[in-house]
């Protein structure tokens, strides 16, 4: 009985232990072949990779972002070398030290890192591009104190020479290296380069292998761009509207400068202005000439004027009896000066005094609504001017279908009508520059390339354009911008005052949009300017006017512009 068991001492037992052995070992065998087979064949790329992993180590080549610059080639944005310096908690052996350290390096309050430092993971971030002279300040102090756990990562980061001047117009760049505002924003596809690698092979504990095998592919580097901004231009216009606002108690304010002749801006910025050190308020990055849409007042004339010496309706000595009020729908309009009278006013006149009944009549009894609504629609009234600049608006224009009773006779001198204030600044500088409108645009190189921008299709004749600046002479000579004058300038310019609306309908109570537009010199205009000051009790004759009068003798100074007499 013992030799037939398996494992007894007969022979019957020997033999079965035997194929017992063999059986097991042969499965054994089995279940090997067939693992060695699976990662030989299913799982070799995978253990390849992981092997390739292992000896080699892959380096970010970082690409510099594109180098922005001013017309003059001043340096407005470039970015430099830094390090982003992070922590694997697990190798951090004293905490406190290592925290005492990053604050008396990166500022920041010591509890703050501890909670980094201690947390159970292998990676915190613990700040993003660091000066490079104080990372290599902080690793020397780490390593004199034997404190291990901190790292560094190379990096770069957007630095602005001038400050916060322009900031409006430049934007910023985030952290991740991505444009978030202005012309950071808006050219972010150009002015981000690609960034490259380096394999290097290393050994067991990740040091590079002298002589080890390495590929590197380059980084390409972002292209450079030149902008029509001259930054000491701007400068002064930030000071100078910053000032106006507070001078006449303005909610905020806007300037805008540029060249009638091409489009091409050359200073630009509205209030509040933005601080790079403290973006919480994103609303300061806001160019409200390009994203905000306000009721343009008087500044509006030039265009109904315009559509009715173009379409041969009348001249600028056409005389008309104009009534002290004149209806239109269920509203009653009347002038500034609150005129008793019935006044006999060439066009000329109607300008020079800024009449608003004038306007109406003229929009009503002799140009008509649809040739005003087509007029308004040539002159690119409530359509979007293609300046280079993020979140430009349209603004909110009727079309003929919906006017109303009170829709022609108030649009006619700037009411019930609102725009980005862009659009009236390339409706004057067509008017500069011969009836033909010039895309407002900030690039003008990009590389080695010089950026062309096409002109509009005319808005109207050169006569005619050549009236409305007669038109406009005599409003700074004797009218209403007579503050705007600059002695030994020909001064082409208009005011306008526009009440603003109020969130609940209708019009606030002393909240008007004081504004002046116009351009130098008359006869050959170099530049233009666009003076904006919103939610204030007074008229732009004595506001904005002095404003408009201040940047434009900056302007002349600094652009080299010379008098005419």
């Amino acid at each position: 009985m013992r030799a037939s068991r398996p494992g007894g001492s007969g022979s019957g037992g020997g033999s079965h232990g035997f194929v017992v052995v063999r059986r097991t070992l042969m499965v054994l065998f089995a279940a090997v072949a067939a693992r060695l087979a699976f990662l030989q064949v299913f799982g070799a790329g995978e253990y390849a990779a992981r092997a390739e992993s292992q000896r080699t180590n892959r380096i970010t080549l970082h690409a510099r972002r594109g180098t922005i610059y001013d017309r003059n080639g001043n340096v407005l944005a470039m970015s430099e070398e830094c390090s982003t310096v992070y922590a694997n908690p697990e190798e951090v052996s004293d905490p406190s030290g290592v925290a005492a350290a990053l604050v008396s390096h990166l500022g920041g309050e010591k509890q703050d890192y501890m909670k980094l430092l201690t947390q159970d993971t292998t990676f915190v971030y613990l700040q993003r591009q660091v000066d490079q002279e104080t990372a290599d300040a902080l690793k020397a102090e780490l390593s004199e104190k034997d404190l291990a756990g901190v790292y560094y990562l190379a990096d770069t980061k957007r630095v602005y020479p001038y400050g916060n001047v322009g900031a409006q117009v430049l934007g910023y760049v985030g952290v991740d290296g991505k444009g978030l505002s202005g012309i950071e924003q808006q050219y972010d596809d150009i002015l981000t380069g690609t960034d490259g690698e380096m394999l290097v092979e290393t050994g067991l504990y990740g040091t590079p292998i002298a002589g080890g095998a390495s590929q590197v592919t380059e980084a390409e580097d972002g292209t450079d761009l030149v902008l029509a901004i001259d930054i000491d231009l701007q400068q002064a216009c930030e000071e100078i509207i910053a000032k106006g606002v507070s001078d006449y108690s303005a909610e905020s304010g806007s300037v805008m400068v540029c060249d009638p002749r091409t489009g091409e801006v050359l200073a630009a910025c509205s209030t509040p202005l933005p601080d790079f050190s403290d973006l919480t308020d994103s609303s300061s990055l806001n160019l409200k000439l390009v994203s905000s849409s306000f009721e343009p007042g008087s500044v509006f004339k030039v265009i109904t004027t315009a559509i009715g010496i173009d379409d041969g309706l009348f001249s600028t000595d056409t005389v008309y009896s104009v009534p002290p009020a004149y209806t239109v729908g269920s509203d009653t309009v009347r002038d500034d000066d609150l005129r008793d009278y019935e006044m006999e006013m060439d066009v000329r006149e109607m300008m020079r005094r800024s009449s608003n009944t004038a306007m109406a009549l003229l929009a009503e009894e002799v140009i008509g609504a649809k040739a005003f609504s087509e007029g308004v629609d040539r002159w690119g009234i409530g359509h979007k001017t293609g300046i280079d600049f993020p979140g430009e608006a349209e603004g909110i224009v009727k079309t003929l279908e919906e006017y109303d009773g009170s829709t022609l006779g108030s649009m006619a001198f700037g009411q019930g009508v609102a725009v980005p204030l862009v659009q009236i600044v390339r409706a004057y500088g067509a008017v500069a520059n011969g009836g033909v409108p010039c895309t407002p645009h900030f690039l003008v190189e990009r590389g080695d390339e010089e950026v062309e921008w096409p002109e509009g299709e005319a808005v109207c004749s050169a006569e005619t354009a050549a009236s409305e600046t007669d038109l406009l002479l005599t409003v700074v000579r004797e009218g209403t911008a007579e503050n705007a004058q600059i002695e030994g300038y020909d001064i082409a310019a208009k005011t306008g005052t526009g009440e603003q609306a109020g969130e609940s309908g209708g019009y606030e109570e002393g909240k008007l949009v004081a504004s002046l537009c116009g351009f130098v010199n008359a006869a050959d205009p170099e530049a233009l300017v666009y003076v904006g000051l919103n939610g204030l009790p007074y008229l732009a004759a004595e506001t904005s006017a002095h404003v408009f009068r201040d940047v434009m003798e900056q302007t002349v100074q600094i652009m080299g512009i010379v008098p005419v007499s």
